[in-house]
């Protein structure tokens, strides 16, 4: 970092070089990168997107292919549009909308988002290398808990997965054990395995602890269905067993191939996870023992359910109010 003073003018002002090293995996990548359109179309911007991929990947959490892909469509698309070659542009938020909503019309909706996240973590990090300007913060709101299952839906679905042919009954099973049985999150289902499961003399079945980083014990309804399917599979995934990565990139994908008959809902693990903590909510268990079980850092996190939760018939309120006697 180099700083000058002006005696002039009294300004103090800085010049930042820095510089960025990136492994020869990336570089290669980056270098011998050819997308699948025509040479003509890709060879008058492929080496300013390349700049910009090599200027942006070590700022951003993603593969320099996906950068690089998506990158190169929009830089692309841009140019047969007229608009100038040059980074700043193409990675313009209204540059990057009029893409998303033009230039890919015949993408899935989940990948359009994808490509929309990408290009303005590619915008944040050019932002920062040209200009050193930290990117703007980035503003949610909660998301919005799904409706459980009802009692009678709950049994259909499990009725039909049931009735599946072969491995779909048991990936059926398993999702619905594992989300309706344990309240787990989507993202939680894909790594279990049939060793992660431990079932006691009682028949209790209690996931890994280690692997969760917390206590969950599958409901009574659910042991028997979970400590089979665990038997079954050993030491492969529970669900899906056939995948070679610990990770489903999609776990929405499975419900879209097997859709219950006519009047059931479709299969979600974000529902069956609502089903399993208004479940245990329903049964006055203690707000912090449930939101712990389903990963929570507090029971705050239990707010959004409790609308569907019904309130605890008189005689089990007075009961619970009088407590226990010593």
């Amino acid at each position: 970092m180099k700083i000058a003073f002006d005696v002039f003018t009294g300004c103090l002002s800085s010049r930042f070089c820095w510089s960025v090293t990136l492994s020869s995996e990336v570089c290669s990548k980056i270098r011998d990168y050819r997308p699948r359109l025509p040479y003509r179309q890709w060879a008058p911007v492929a080496e300013l997107v390349r700049a910009t991929v090599t200027a942006t990947v070590p700022a951003t959490c993603y593969a320099a292919e996906h950068l690089l892909h998506v990158i190169g469509r929009i830089a692309v698309w841009a140019d047969r549009r007229g608009l100038p070659r040059d980074p700043g542009t193409w990675l313009r938020t209204e540059t990057t909308d009029a893409f998303i909503l033009s230039g890919c019309v015949a993408t899935k909706d989940s990948t359009v988002l994808t490509y929309r996240t990408w290009l303005r973590r590619a915008r944040e990090a050019l932002v920062w290398v040209q200009r050193g300007e930290a990117p703007p913060a980035r503003l949610s709101s909660p998301r919005t808990p799904q409706q459980p299952y009802a009692a009678g839906e709950l049994a259909r679905l499990r009725d039909w997965a049931n009735h599946l042919p072969g491995q779909a009954r048991l990936d059926g099973l398993a999702l619905m054990a594992l989300g309706a049985g344990c309240g787990l999150m989507p993202g939680e289902v894909p790594p279990i395995r049939g060793s992660h499961v431990r079932v006691t003399s009682g028949g209790i079945a209690v996931l890994e602890e280690e692997l969760l980083g917390r206590l969950v014990a599958c409901h009574s309804d659910w042991e028997g269905t979970l400590a089979e399917l665990a038997e079954t599979s050993g030491t492969g995934f529970l669900f899906r067993p056939g995948r070679k990565v610990a990770a489903a990139k999609n776990l929405s994908s499975w419900p879209a191939r097997h859709q219950p008959h006519a009047g059931l809902p479709p299969l979600s693990a974000r529902r069956l996870r609502s089903t399993w903590i208004v479940g245990r909510l329903s049964e006055g268990i203690s707000p912090e023992a449930v939101a712990s079980a389903a990963g929570m850092a507090s029971p705050a996190g239990l707010a959004g359910y409790h609308r569907w939760v019904p309130p605890l018939p008189r005689a089990e309120v007075i009961r619970l109010l009088r407590g226990r006697r010593s």
